[in-house]
C-alpha cells in the first residue's frame, strides 16, 4: 500500500509538472519582440501601417516638423513671440527641443521602423505585388524622412542597416555629408518609383498611401535641391505625361484644403499625411513616439499655430504683410481678388460678403459663408479688433489647413483635433517645378509659360507672356517669388526653397528676404465702445518698410542657421557626432557658391 501510494504521488508530480510546461508555453501576442515579429506578409502589412502612424507625430508632421519649415520661410512670422521666435529669427542656440530635438528624434523613429520591414521584406515569402508594394512603401517613407532630416540639419547620420543598432561599434553613428544623404534619398525614389502602382492602378489600395507618383514627385523635389534640373525635368514631365497615374488640378484651389473624403487624396494628391475627420478620433493627444494609443486623437495641431487666439488657438504664427500684399497686386479676369488669399489667410475683405466665385455650383447667388471665419459672420469693424492672430501681437490669421472657412466650428480646440490632410505635394508643384526646370535648362520659352499659366487659369488670372520675360533671371523671379508663394503661401516646403536657391547667400537675396519679412508689433487703432475710446492691437495689412516694421525675422539670421542645429544633448550622447554649420555658426556660402550661382533680384 505505501509503494502505491508513492507511485501515485510521482504520476501526480509529473502531470503537475507537464501542465506547467505547457502553460509556459503559451506566448503572448502583445508581447512580441522584433525576432518573432516580421517573418509573415501579415506582419510586414501591419508593420508598414506603423511606419505611416510615425510621420503623424509632433516632430514630423502633426505640429512642429510642419509649420517650423513655413517660419524659417518668408511669409511666416512668429505672432506670439513665443515658442518659435529662435527659428523665425534663424539663431537657435541649440538647446531648445521644438526644432533642435524633436524633429530630429521623430524623423529617426519613421527611419527605425521603416529599416525594420526593409530588413525582413526579403526572407518573407509573397506574391511579387505584395513584395512591391511593401518595400516600395518603407523605402518613400525612409527617403521622405531623410529628406525632411537633410533639409532641417544639413548633415545627418545615415542609417539604413537594422543590424547596426545591435553592435556598440555601429549604434552610435557618425554624420554624413548632405551629398551622401541626398544620394540615398535618390536611390530609395528611384527603387520606390519602379516598385509601386500608380494611384490609377492603386485603386482604393492607394487612397492615402504613397504611389509611384508619389515617389516620382519626391525625387524630382530631391533632384532640384541639388541642380539636376534635366534628371528632374524628365521625371517631371513623365508625371505631366500621366505616366505615374493621373494627376490634374481640382477646379476650386479650396478643395485641397478642405477636410472629407470628397476632397482628400483627391486628382492634384501626389502624397497627403492622413488624418482623421474631426470629432472621429478619441480623446488622447498622442505627441511623441512614446505614446501608443489606442484612443489617440489621430489630428494635427498646425491649426492651432495657425489660427486667432480670440477663437482658441495658440497663434504662434501669423502670414506677413509682404504676402497679402502680393495677392492684392493683382485680380482676376473679372476684376475679383485671387481666391487663393480667401484660402491661405484668414483675412476679411468685402467683395467676400457678396460673391468670391467659391462653390458656385452650390450658391449661383454667391457664396453666404464667404465673410465667415469658424462660423462667426465678420463685418469690417470684427475684422480690426476682434479676429486675430495674436492678442498681444497682432498679426494675419492663416486659413490653410484650418477649418477657418470650413463653418465645422466656432472655436477651436487646441492640440491635436484638426482632420484635414496635410498634403504635403500637390500637381500644381509640378507643374511650377517644370516650368522652373525649362527656365534653368533652356531660358524662358513656351512650354515654360504654358506650366505656369495652366496654374494660374485656375484662379482666372490673366496669362502671362514670354514676351515679358527677356530672360531666364525675369522668369525666375516671377515663379520664385509670385507664382510659389501665391500658391503655397503658408505651406511647409518655402523654407527649403529657400536653401536650394541659395538666397542666404548673396547679399541682394538677403535684402530682399528682410524686406519680405517685415512685420508690426502691436499695431494699435482707437475705437468708440460703449461710448469709450479704446485703443485696441488690430491687424495691420499695410506694405512695410525698414522705417515703419517693428522688425524682420532675417535681420538676426546667424550665418549656418538657415539649418537649425543639431541638439546638444543629442551631441553629449553621441561621441561619434558632430555640429552641423548652425552648430558652429559656419557661413555655407562659399560652399555653395563654389557648385552653383544664385540668381539675382529682378525688380
Amino acid at each position: 500500500m505505501k509503494r502505491i501510494n508513492i507511485f501515485l504521488t510521482m504520476l501526480a508530480l509529473i502531470g503537475g509538472m507537464t501542465a506547467c510546461n505547457d502553460q509556459l508555453d503559451v506566448q503572448n501576442p502583445n508581447y512580441q519582440t522584433t525576432y518573432e515579429f516580421g517573418n509573415t506578409e501579415s506582419d510586414l502589412q501591419e508593420a508598414i501601417i506603423a511606419c505611416y502612424n510615425r510621420i503623424r507625430l509632433e516632430g514630423t508632421f502633426a505640429r512642429v516638423g510642419y509649420t517650423l519649415d513655413a517660419v524659417r520661410g518668408d511669409e511666416v512670422w512668429n505672432s506670439s513671440q513665443q515658442w518659435y521666435l529662435e527659428y523665425d529669427k534663424l539663431n537657435s542656440p541649440g538647446t531648445i527641443g521644438i526644432g533642435d530635438e524633436w524633429i530630429w528624434r521623430d524623423n529617426y523613429h519613421v527611419v527605425n521602423r521603416t529599416n525594420f520591414v526593409l530588413s525582413k521584406v526579403d526572407e518573407v515569402t509573397m506574391s511579387e505585388d505584395s513584395y512591391n508594394q511593401i518595400k516600395g512603401q518603407a523605402l518613400f517613407l525612409r527617403s521622405l524622412a531623410y529628406y525632411e532630416l537633410a533639409t532641417y540639419y544639413q548633415t545627418v547620420p545615415l542609417i539604413i542597416d537594422y543590424a547596426s543598432y545591435s553592435d556598440i561599434n555601429t549604434m552610435y553613428a557618425s554624420n554624413n555629408t548632405q551629398d551622401e544623404v541626398f544620394d540615398q534619398i535618390e536611390a530609395d525614389l528611384t527603387e520606390a518609383m519602379q516598385m509601386l502602382p500608380s494611384r490609377d492602378k492603386g485603386g482604393e489600395w492607394a487612397q492615402g498611401r504613397a504611389t509611384s507618383g508619389s515617389a516620382a514627385g519626391y525625387l524630382a523635389r530631391a533632384l532640384m535641391f541639388r541642380h539636376k534640373f534635366s534628371d528632374a525635368n524628365e521625371i517631371l514631365k513623365d508625371i505631366i505625361a500621366g505616366d505615374y497615374g493621373t494627376y490634374k488640378l481640382t477646379e476650386d484651389y479650396g478643395d485641397n484644403f478642405r477636410e472629407g473624403s470628397a476632397y482628400e487624396n483627391n486628382s492634384e494628391s501626389l502624397f497627403e499625411v492622413q488624418f482623421m475627420d474631426y470629432g472621429t478620433g478619441g480623446t488622447d493627444e498622442e505627441w511623441t513616439p512614446v505614446n501608443i494609443s489606442s484612443d489617440a486623437t489621430q489630428g494635427h495641431a498646425v491649426e492651432s499655430n495657425y489660427a486667432s487666439q480670440d477663437l482658441g488657438s495658440w497663434g504662434d504664427l501669423a502670414a506677413s504683410p509682404w504676402l497679402y500684399n502680393l495677392f492684392k497686386k493683382e485680380t482676376c479676369t473679372d476684376g475679383r481678388l485671387d481666391p487663393r488669399l480667401y484660402w491661405t489667410l484668414a483675412t476679411y475683405e468685402s467683395e467676400y460678403s457678396t460673391y468670391t466665385g467659391l462653390n458656385t455650383a452650390a450658391y449661383p447667388n454667391g457664396d453666404p459663408r464667404s465673410n465667415t471665419v469658424y462660423q462667426q459672420e465678420l463685418n469690417e469693424q470684427d475684422w480690426l479688433y476682434k479676429i486675430r492672430s495674436n492678442t498681444a501681437q497682432g498679426g494675419i490669421s492663416i486659413a490653410k489647413f484650418t477649418n477657418a472657412r470650413d463653418e465645422v466650428y466656432s472655436s477651436i480646440t487646441n492640440g491635436l483635433h484638426c482632420g484635414i490632410n496635410l498634403r504635403l505635394m500637390r500637381y500644381s508643384d509640378v507643374l511650377l517645378r517644370a516650368a522652373e526646370c525649362e527656365n534653368e535648362i533652356n531660358g524662358p520659352n513656351q512650354t515654360a509659360i504654358d506650366y505656369i499659366n495652366e496654374v494660374r487659369r485656375r484662379v482666372a488670372l490673366e496669362d502671362i507672356q514670354l514676351s515679358d520675360f527677356p530672360n531666364a533671371d525675369a522668369l525666375f523671379e516671377q515663379i520664385a517669388n509670385v507664382e510659389r508663394p501665391k500658391e503655397f503661401g503658408c505651406e511647409n516646403g518655402r523654407g527649403i526653397d529657400l536653401l536650394r536657391w541659395g538666397f542666404f547667400y548673396d547679399e541682394g537675396r538677403l535684402n530682399q528676404l528682410v524686406e519680405h519679412a517685415y512685420y508690426l508689433l502691436a499695431p494699435k487703432e482707437t475705437f468708440i465702445i460703449d461710448g469709450k475710446e479704446q485703443d485696441l492691437v488690430v491687424i495691420s495689412t499695410d506694405e512695410l518698410t525698414a522705417e515703419t516694421a517693428s522688425a524682420s525675422s532675417y535681420q538676426y539670421y546667424t550665418k549656418g542657421h538657415e539649418y537649425f542645429p543639431i541638439f546638444q544633448s543629442t551631441l553629449n550622447s553621441n561621441p561619434n557626432l558632430t555640429g552641423n554649420s548652425a552648430n558652429k555658426n559656419e557661413d555655407n556660402g562659399p560652399a555653395f557658391l563654389e557648385k552653383w550661382t544664385v540668381r539675382p533680384v529682378v525688380e
